[in-house]
């Protein structure tokens, strides 16, 4: 019988595009669920952390089971033999997405990535840009032709959020939807 990937881990890419806080919630919002988190986050993301936050990345780092620096190619998430339900970019850059889009792997990030998409495995990138240029465009059509979810963190008001907590909340909920993982936390629409 053969072998599937395995549901129970779930890597999660933050770069350092505007937005941080979508990775630190994902990762918030795995700790209550059965999923070993595999975390991997660029230098950028980590200077996006301090501007956009009062976090330290040590404590971004506390939030996964496993953590992967960016420069270690050699990290089992860089290997297809790692079986894992998928990977989920939050946020993702321009940067990285057009780096995934064109098979450049230049770090573990896009490498991890580029694995997720040639074993056929579920990648969704929260991508973070406006407005958008026709390269952006054609990067992110030529990864949805591959399977990748382009998935912009654009908040939804049919819920009435009343924090940017809730709109955080409910996009890092519906993003993990898309993983069959459901965190109590999404107002469903009725």
């Amino acid at each position: 019988m053969a072998r599937m990937a395995d549901p129970t881990r779930l890597i999660v890419g933050i770069s350092g595009a505007s937005g941080v806080i979508y990775g630190v919630r994902l990762l918030q919002a795995l700790q209550k669920l059965p999923i070993e988190s595999h975390l991997v986050m660029t230098r950028t993301a980590e200077v996006t952390l301090a501007h956009e936050t009062r976090m330290k990345v040590a404590a971004v780092r506390r939030l996964a089971n496993a953590v992967h620096r960016v420069d270690d190619l050699a990290a089992a998430i860089s290997s297809g033999s790692f079986r894992t339900a998928g990977m989920i970019v939050a946020p993702c850059s321009m940067r990285s997405l057009g780096e995934i889009a064109n098979g450049i792997t230049s770090n573990l990030l896009t490498r991890a990535a580029d694995v997720v998409l040639k074993e056929r495995r579920k990648l969704v990138l929260l991508a973070r840009e406006t407005p958008l240029h026709a390269i952006h465009l054609r990067n992110m059509l030529r990864l949805a032709e591959m399977g990748a979810i382009i998935a912009p963190p654009v908040p939804a008001f049919y819920n009435k959020p009343t924090t940017l907590d809730d709109i955080v909340g409910h996009t890092v909920g519906r993003v993990l939807d898309l993983f069959d993982l459901d965190t109590g936390t999404v107002k469903r629409w009725r």
